[in-house]
């Protein structure tokens, strides 16, 4: 299996996350949006990242690749059995990629990305909005949410890969969750972020 797309992009480390979890071969391709690669063209027609070509079988989307890996590689499970788990689950995959990614990913684009990668200027004040007026009542959300080890039941799933990829960016961009204010999603996202199969998908940053 061929990954298309960057490892600094949360939603291929979703992914990568993914097939690391269920010990998946596969091949990364740290392509970036729209790149001109022919190959990845015909895996994401809109030039989307991530993508993946599995012996011709293409499919871009975090959301559909991550459903399409579940099928194909059963064990171990990453989608809960259990009806109100499973809704749940997918619950927390549509709020990290809709509600959460967008103000949580600011400070890693203006501290890391412009400067590093653009050749722009930081927006502090856009840093400043999002870490004090848009991201509290999500981290707010998240800490009532929080019961266990993990968001759903007793076991690892899509929600708390969804959830918790985007935070290492956040942390790339020295921004930190206050674990005074929110001790439990503090934790939460150090102890997902520890996991072996995101530190295997942090390393793919580095293509």
């Amino acid at each position: 299996m061929i990954v298309y797309g960057t490892g600094y992009s949360p939603y291929v480390r979703k992914v990568l996350v993914s097939l690391a979890e269920k010990n998946v071969p596969h091949e990364h391709r740290p392509v970036m949006f729209h790149a001109p690669d022919p190959d990845f063209q015909a895996a994401s027609p809109l030039g989307k990242i991530p993508a993946i070509d599995d012996g011709g079988f293409r499919l871009a989307d975090s959301s559909a690749i991550l459903w399409y890996l579940e099928r194909k590689h059963p064990s171990p499970a990453l989608v809960p059995a259990d009806p109100q788990a499973l809704g749940r689950a997918v619950w927390f995959d549509k709020f990290g990629d809709t509600e959460l990614f967008g103000p949580l990913i600011v400070p890693f684009v203006e501290r890391v990305m412009k400067p590093n990668m653009m050749g722009k200027p930081t927006d502090e004040a856009a840093v400043t909005k999002a870490l004090d007026t848009d991201l509290p009542p999500l981290f707010d959300c998240l800490e009532r949410q929080i019961a266990g080890s993990y968001l759903v039941g007793d076991a690892f799933s899509i929600a708390d890969i969804s959830i918790a990829t985007g935070f290492y960016n956040f942390h790339l961009a020295e921004a930190r969750i206050d674990a005074g204010r929110w001790p439990k999603l503090s934790a939460y996202i150090a102890e997902i972020l520890a996991r072996p199969s995101f530190k295997a998908a942090q390393d793919a940053r580095k293509g």
